[in-house]
């Protein structure tokens, strides 16, 4: 396959922890009748909703990014 990584089944190995999360989201993806503009719109209203502070830097510009700040003009 190219551009894609293929594991052989004996190499995965069931863990606990992905297997949870996986868990989690199935159910989580169901109560919003796996509508996924339902599901994002419900993170959206915990995420409003809580007291954790959200960091957003915001977008790059490229400018920054490739030549550094001095390019900036």
């Amino acid at each position: 396959m190219i551009g894609r990584l293929h594991w052989p089944e004996k190499q995965i190995i069931d863990d606990p922890i992905v297997e949870e999360i996986r868990r989690f989201r199935r159910e989580h993806a169901a109560r919003h009748g796996n509508n996924l503009q339902r599901i994002v719109e419900a993170l959206r209203e915990k995420e409003r909703l809580s007291d954790r502070v959200r960091l957003n830097p915001g977008p790059k510009r490229l400018a920054e990014k490739v030549l550094g700040k001095e390019a900036q003009g």
